[in-house]
């Protein structure tokens, strides 16, 4: 008997591996990395933050504000003027509610900025201040 060739194709079909299953497989594991990630933000420049024994870790500073030497204010990797950061902080706020700010002032930063930029948070609605500090 000879064979047609409706079978033919279909026995070269069979020959080949299916890969939809292992496919699957890789995009659900890359939805579960990209979901449990964390994603660390940052202020945007380093800052030599002084010494505390007695600090305590933040879980949750979803707002960082750097404080240069040179009294320059960073916030998400870009320089923002001193009378910006109310409003910085107030659309930072509204895309989380629940963030807290924390400021990280360099050592020889002037404190009248870091009072500046502790009541522009607070009139931002930012009440979670806090002052990062190396332990």
């Amino acid at each position: 008997m000879r064979a047609s060739p409706l079978n033919k194709v279909m026995e070269e079909e069979e020959q080949g591996i299916d890969m939809t299953p292992m496919l699957d497989v890789v995009f659900i594991m890359l939805i579960f990395f990209i979901v449990t990630a964390s994603f660390v933000k940052e202020s945007g420049i380093d800052v030599n933050r002084p010494d505390a024994p007695t600090a305590v870790q933040k879980d949750r500073a979803n707002i960082l504000i750097a404080i240069s030497d040179s009294g320059e204010v960073w916030i998400d990797k870009r320089r923002v003027d001193i009378r910006a950061v109310q409003a910085n902080v107030e659309r930072l706020k509204a895309e989380n509610p629940q963030g807290s700010v924390v400021i990280q002032a360099d050592k020889e930063a002037d404190v009248d900025t870091l009072i500046k930029v502790m009541d522009a948070s607070r009139a931002a609605g930012a009440y979670d201040v806090s002052i990062a500090a190396n332990d």
